[in-house]
């Protein structure tokens, strides 16, 4: 079970996760027309449902991680840094792990079928997309572009659970996923610069250079940040969603920093530790603002 968590680097969900929970609870506020109340939150078939997004979460992350980590073995083999993952040093079989990942599709599949119809339907389209991004390095330095796509489905993804139905709101949130991804996607890519040259390999640090990338990174922040900004104005948010906003763009400016800064050889830290801080912090204070 380690090696597997492993394999799909677990600890990663905190990325999204906490954008879901965002987008679940627009959607329960939104069954409550706007009154929301903790006897709303704890009824039973919001709990279910609760159960089945997360379930829907850890299974589709769990097939995108283990279907990059299986496609890209033979890069991973060639890669210093990367050599040591789980079906390169021969920890995990790639039979194996083409088992977990069709396990994990079809547990992701059926736990939208107990949603609803319109997420059962569009089941097929969110794996497409999640799955399909592993394959676009190879065609197209947009590539980080497609990753911020497949996460950003998150806020979106969890409100349709509850509601059934598109809203303007969580697809302001879901486009800040999706920019805020494909920013810091660009930032990590930058430790590969280099071998993905090599090996024809496309990304924005090996097509464009390391510093027009960096640039780009801090573009697609921006827009991150100002649908974010769009977010609190369309929903008409109070002073816990702005505070979290604030220390959300204080995590984002500092990640650029620590990248001027140490270059590379904080990238753990730019990476991971302070998108981690930001989603979960941003999603307490944005959680708090709707309940309360």
């Amino acid at each position: 079970m380690k090696q597997y968590l492993s394999l799909v680097k677990f600890s990663h969900t905190v990325f999204a996760l906490p954008f879901a929970l965002i987008g679940f609870t627009l959607g329960v506020d939104a069954l409550a027309g706007g009154e929301f109340s903790k006897a709303t939150f704890f009824r039973e078939e919001i709990a279910v449902k609760l159960f089945l997004v997360l379930v829907c979460m850890v299974t589709a992350r769990n097939a995108a991680m283990a279907f990059n980590r299986y496609i890209d073995r033979k890069y991973d083999e060639k890669n210093p840094r990367t050599a040591i993952r789980e079906i390169p040093s021969g920890i995990i079989t790639p039979k194996n792990a083409r088992i977990f990942i069709v396990v994990n599709c079809i547990l992701f599949i059926a736990a939208t079928y107990f949603i609803n119809p319109l997420c059962f339907y569009l089941s097929p389209v969110a794996l497409a997309v999640i799955l399909g991004y592993s394959l676009t390095k190879r065609f197209t330095f947009l590539c980080h572009l497609i990753l911020g796509i497949g996460l950003g489905l998150a806020p979106i993804g969890a409100y349709l659970a509850l509601t059934g139905k598109f809203a303007v709101l969580p697809l302001f949130f879901s486009f800040a996923v999706l920019f805020w991804v494909s920013g810091f996607d660009i930032i990590y890519a930058l430790q590969d610069e280099d071998f993905d040259r090599e090996h024809e390999l496309y990304s924005i640090p090996s097509y464009f250079g390391q510093q027009q990338a960096k640039w780009m990174a801090r573009g697609l922040h921006v827009l991150s940040l100002l649908c974010l900004l769009g977010a609190g104005i369309s929903g008409q948010f109070h002073g816990l969603y702005w505070t979290g906003f604030i220390l959300f763009i204080g995590l984002v400016v500092y990640q650029h920093y620590i990248v001027i800064r140490f270059g590379l050889q904080k990238i753990d830290l730019a990476f991971f530790t302070t998108n981690g801080i930001a989603s979960v912090l941003f999603a307490l204070f944005t959680i708090a603002d709707i309940l309360l």
